[in-house]
């Protein structure tokens, strides 16, 4: 039977703007305060969608989050109409507003991990939603997060859901951020590399410093204890932490995986010889052979690979067993990333083609190519019955360009972000999108 890597892409939401919100990510706090253009945000996400699925590529959609998040700002002690919670924040807690309205489900790398039917004991797709409790304004993104993942894959024959782990810090999880699959086939059992930035119990792993580490050793653990994943299928690995310190708030910006092969930075992790060794014997063990690509540091520097998120792109298997990179248009403009990409293409190894893509809404936000997918291993039975309605389409794309062009504002400033009326157009845009989709009522708005 077939089987296909599907990404499913986030569509960037009416609300993003630049609240500088993400305390250790570079461009998320550099741009801070800068006006926003979620049309052009949209639409730059749209267009990478079309052009994967136009190359051949099986491409689906992820629905953005209602925002501002009326709710949580209820729980915070804001009271009244819609409109006075929004007043008495921006009014008394402008920083809880801003959060409130962070479009960062866009970066749905975040959104929960998955692991595939042939990983996993009961033979069905296991998908975990991310907490996100290391920041305020994605920790509030779960509820809805698998309310959506539900609508798309709602066959309990084919998908299981777990909710997101015990929202405190010794189980902070970033989803498959810091999570990758290797594997011969996409429908072999493969082996599942998650990568933590601090162990909560076990004081013998090192801590960054100065930026927090995000991913715990014991919520990978208990991800893939709920996946039913069997050891000889899973490896651990420890971010190194003076790169988290140098703004690699997650594994994938600093290294991606794909099919067999590792593409990472020499300073990715610790320990890197024993955990590229563990990887190679286990997936030896599977009839793969891996093959890892390191990135020195004397050809691209952390702050190099940081500011160009180089490793924050897409590695895709094309047809003929190469594999294509897809990187932003910031790695054109770096020259020692540049001349670095041209020299691995030239090289006759299984990066065959790169090719650059204008994400600079996400990218002045501390998003890459890389960020805005979520990706889902399914066979064909499987894939027939994922929801339809989130299946790029040459008429869906045209049919949310059109939509983003009806509802999305071309600038977005902090102080618009006080103005009722933008909740009002999300809650239009949503209310429309859901039924575009075809996911039914997701939204709080829709439920409550």
């Amino acid at each position: 039977m077939k089987t296909f890597e599907v990404n499913f892409d986030g569509l960037v939401g009416p609300t993003h703007n630049y609240g500088g919100l993400s305390y250790g990510n570079v461009a998320s706090q550099s741009n801070s305060q800068q006006a926003s253009n979620p049309r052009e945000a949209a639409l730059q996400g749209l267009a990478k969608m079309k052009a994967l699925m136009e190359m051949g590529f099986v491409q689906g959609v992820l629905a953005p989050q209602e925002r501002p998040d009326v709710a949580a700002l209820r729980r915070l002690g804001f009271a009244g109409s819609d409109a006075q919670v929004i007043e008495q924040a921006a009014r008394q807690a402008m920083p809880l507003l801003v959060a409130s309205c962070s479009a960062s489900s866009m970066w749905v790398a975040n959104a929960g991990t998955v692991s595939p039917s042939a990983d996993t004991a009961d033979g069905r797709v296991h998908f975990t939603a991310a907490n996100l409790n290391c920041k305020y304004h994605r920790s509030i993104e779960h509820p809805t997060t698998s309310r959506v993942l539900g609508a798309m894959f709602a066959d309990d024959r084919h998908f299981a859901h777990h909710a997101a782990l015990p929202a405190v810090a010794q189980f902070g999880d970033e989803g498959a951020a810091n999570h990758t699959r290797f594997c011969r086939e996409y429908g072999e059992a493969g082996v599942e590399f998650f990568v933590f930035g601090r162990s909560a119990f076990d004081t013998r792993y090192p801590a960054p410093q100065k930026y927090p580490a995000r991913q715990t050793l014991e919520a990978s653990q208990a991800v893939a204890r709920l996946h039913g994943l069997s050891d000889d299928g899973v490896v651990y690995a420890q971010q190194n932490p003076a790169v988290i310190d140098q703004g690699v708030f997650h594994n994938d910006v600093i290294a991606v995986g794909n099919g067999e092969v590792l593409f990472y930075h020499e300073d990715a992790f610790l320990d890197t010889d024993r955990v590229l060794a563990e990887l190679r014997d286990k997936l030896a063990l599977r009839g793969g052979n891996f093959q890892a690509i390191c990135v020195p540091r004397a050809q691209v520097s952390v702050d190099d690979a940081v500011r160009s998120y180089l490793f924050n792109s897409q590695l895709l298997s094309r047809a003929d067993g190469s594999m294509m990179l897809i990187v932003p248009e910031e790695c054109r403009k770096n020259e020692r990333v540049w001349q670095y990409l041209q020299g691995l293409t030239a090289s006759g190894g299984r990066v065959r083609e790169v090719k650059v893509f204008d994400l600079k809404q996400s990218m002045q936000n501390g998003g890459g190519p890389a960020c805005l997918r979520l990706r889902v291993a399914l066979n064909e039975s499987e894939l027939a019955a994922v929801n339809p309605g989130v299946i790029m389409t040459a008429p869906l794309y045209d049919t949310l360009t059109q939509w983003v062009e009806r509802h999305y504002r071309d600038s977005l400033r902090e102080s618009d972000l006080a103005d009722p009326q933008l909740l009002l157009e999300c809650r239009t845009a949503l209310d429309e999108l859901t039924q575009i989709l075809k996911l039914g009522s997701v939204y709080p708005f829709q439920i409550n």
